[in-house]
């Protein structure tokens, strides 16, 4: 225990990747304003929505307005995996719609050409995002881990995604460490980038197009008005024409969003510039985003200057959906996560933690987005990423402007867009619900993977609770 103290003494309660590369601020709104189209939320999906609205109609005019300060909420905080799947993973995505995956207009297909229009975009702009299309790998660190994981490269090869199922000698020759018995090597699969370079990059572009970006101006009201919206800020009134939420995470100036999103806890570690010998001791030849088998996963990645950033295992959930700060950088996670981080590689014995940091993920019941539209097609949202909304995001705004245009597309022809995650049952049901849940899924972690009876139950009906 002394030598967790003294690898987190320095560990800074702040997340790496915003002081690694600070993203430009931007003001606040000035006064009374209005614009063709507002959206609420300056994360990805709320950039990815506004630069993706100006690239449609030029002419628009767009506004983005954020609570507090450009990917303040999950995106910069984020471990920064870029994932082709906009199901939550393949496995999940074929447990849900198994109809749905293959074919040109099939979910697996959309999946990979939004990666492609994104690799297209950050190339064509220029964004120096260390963006590295590495693959990633899951790892086995149970028995009754490996079987899933030889099943879900056959999964992975029907859907023509190059997958490399290693036993226990090859995924240690590939990532050295004992804990790990089998891993899955997709190669293809995503990526991994600097979420604060990828979102000062989707600024600078939305600002070439003529989007407005104001900082600490939260949207307190909105309802519809004849010809339009009213929202009501700090600052003054804006009217729109349209609006997309993009507020993820954090509370929604629609009550009936707030029903369908579960703002739970993620935590993360990120080490000190690792040696050359401790990066020679690891191996991790080809720097891939790495994630267990567990429910409660933990994700583990490389960063561009030579750390370890280490995060997820056991989400914490607060009484009304909190989202303040102030869980942030509560001791006892980070403690959990680094006593897991040096079990699992015994060998960086001695190295020292430089960043700790916590931030709400948008969960819902079925792990996969919220899409729709109200105030007579006025308002749309995407939300509910549940901690892949990188490339994710992109996708939902794409699906959210179709909305508001009302256009019938192959994206909102799917059961992914069609069909919406079940509701969370409201407080003060929510929170017993969630915390059983949870221990629910430890215990199954603790039990060679074994679901008990409300997991089963939750199971057979696709459904989670902030899991």
């Amino acid at each position: 225990m002394a030598g967790l103290t003294r690898a987190l003494a320095d560990a800074e309660p702040a997340a790496f990747w915003p002081q690694r590369s600070p993203i430009p601020p931007r003001g606040e709104l000035p006064g009374a304003d209005s614009a063709d189209l507002v959206v609420i939320g300056a994360g990805f999906t709320g950039l990815w929505t506004a630069v993706l609205a100006k690239q449609r109609e030029p002419g628009l005019d767009v506004l983005v307005l954020e609570a507090a300060r450009v990917g303040s909420g999950a995106s910069a905080r984020s471990g920064g995996f870029v994932s082709e799947s906009l199901t939550h993973g393949l496995a999940h995505g074929a447990r849900l719609w198994p109809g749905e995956l293959a074919g040109s207009d099939g979910l697996v297909a959309l999946g990979r050409s939004n990666l492609r229009e994104l690799d297209e975009f950050v190339r064509a702009e220029g964004i120096e995002a260390d963006l590295s299309w590495c693959g990633k790998t899951a790892v086995a660190t149970e028995p009754h881990q490996v079987g899933e994981l030889r099943d879900e490269a056959d999964l992975y090869r029907e859907h023509g995604i190059r997958a490399v199922f290693q036993g226990a000698g090859g995924v240690r020759a590939d990532l050295r460490s004992e804990s790990f018995r089998a891993g899955l090597r997709l190669p293809d699969a995503g990526g991994l980038v600097d979420p604060a370079r990828l979102l000062g990059g989707l600024l600078t572009a939305a600002a070439r197009l003529g989007v407005r970006v104001h900082e600490r101006s939260p949207v307190r009201g909105l309802r519809r008005e004849r010809g339009g919206l009213r929202l009501r800020c700090p600052q003054g009134t804006v009217r729109a024409g349209r609006a997309v939420l993009a507020t993820n995470a954090f509370p929604a100036p629609l009550r009936r969003v707030r029903h369908r999103v579960l703002p739970v806890w993620d935590h993360v570690l990120v080490t000190e510039p690792l040696s050359s010998a401790a990066w020679e001791s690891l191996g991790w030849r080809e720097r891939q985003g790495v994630t267990d088998s567990h429910h409660l996963f933990h994700y583990f990645r490389p960063t561009p200057d030579g750390r370890v950033l280490w995060g997820g295992g056991a989400v914490g959930y607060r009484f009304g959906g909190g989202t303040d700060d102030r869980f942030a950088a509560r001791a006892e996670p980070h403690r959990a996560l680094a006593a897991r981080f040096f079990a699992t590689f015994p060998q960086l014995e001695g190295v020292r933690f430089s960043h700790r940091w916590g931030g709400p993920i948008d969960a819902t019941t079925r792990a996969t987005p919220v899409f729709g539209t109200a105030c007579g097609g006025r308002i749309a949202c995407a939300v509910g990423f549940t901690g892949l909304g990188i490339a994710a995001a992109r996708f939902g705004g794409q699906v959210a402007l179709d909305l508001l245009d009302g256009l019938v597309t192959e994206r909102t022809r799917s059961a992914l867009v069609r069909t919406r995650p079940l509701p969370y049952p409201p407080e003060p049901l929510r929170w017993p619900l969630v915390r059983f849940t949870h221990r629910a899924l430890e215990r199954a972690d603790a039990s060679g993977g074994r679901l008990g009876p409300w997991l089963r139950l939750l199971d057979r009906h696709g459904l989670g609770l902030g899991s």
